[in-house]
């Protein structure tokens, strides 16, 4: 009896088991069954856009990491100037106050701004550092020239995942989120593709046994690996 694809299955994991039928349906010569065929090239369909989901979240993920990448530098940025205020070297901390001077008017509360207003500060600073005075200031400051390269970087790399993260969030309004298709992905397989296979089985073994039993395996790894986490989630904490 081939088992149904468990509900607490998470996002990724149903997607994983969908996309795994869908390629061993391929390989049968079953297309010629019109009812399975229609039940298959709704999955994929609705498959492909659960991928979809699954990649705005991860563009959205990226985009969080990206930006505390570069709010490290920013912070980065502030002890190492906060460092040499306090030098005894009067050349050394006189360059500290001159580029504090400029780092002052931003501070680190630009990093607890939304992502577009720390990217408008995050250039200004750059650009307010980039000036011949400051630069002249930096080049006295061992490492606040490496910190600042990193701030460019971080910040480079977080616009470039800003975009990726905007187009995905682009089709969002004409595409159902990851959890609503799910669901209909479930529903397809419990509901329609696991039952008809369970009948055909029986009616007709020969030619649907081996797709079946291929289908029943790839659900049991499924839910087997969903039950040993729901155990592990379960088991108490012990010192």
């Amino acid at each position: 009896m081939i088992e149904k694809l468990l509900s607490v299955s998470r996002v990724t994991e149903v997607d994983a088991a969908s996309m795994r039928m869908i390629g061993a349906y391929k390989n049968t010569s079953l297309n010629t069954d019109l009812h399975l065929s229609a039940m298959f090239t709704a999955l994929e369909t609705s498959s492909a856009l659960l991928t979809a989901a699954i990649n705005r979240s991860k563009a959205e993920s990226d985009l969080e990491v990206k930006d505390e990448a570069r709010d490290q530098q920013v912070r980065a940025l502030y002890y190492l100037i906060q460092g040499y205020l306090h030098h005894p070297d009067a050349a050394i901390k006189a360059a500290a106050q001159t580029v504090n001077a400029v780092f002052e008017k931003y501070g680190v509360a630009i990093t607890g701004e939304s992502y577009a207003t720390e990217s408008s500060l995050i250039a200004s600073l750059l650009i307010d550092l980039s000036k011949q005075k400051q630069q002249d200031a930096i080049a006295l400051l061992p490492g606040c020239a490496d910190v600042l390269s990193a701030l460019q970087t971080t910040d480079d790399e977080f616009e470039a995942a800003r975009i990726v993260y905007e187009q995905e969030k682009a089709q969002e309004s004409t595409q159902l989120n990851a959890t609503k298709i799910k669901a209909e992905v479930l529903a397809l397989i419990n509901e329609k593709i696991v039952v008809y296979l369970r009948a055909m089985e029986i009616v007709d073994e020969p030619a649907y046994g081996a797709f079946a039993r291929t289908v029943a395996v790839i659900i049991a790894e499924n839910n087997e690996v969903v039950k040993k986490r729901g155990k592990k989630e379960e088991e108490p904490v012990t010192e």
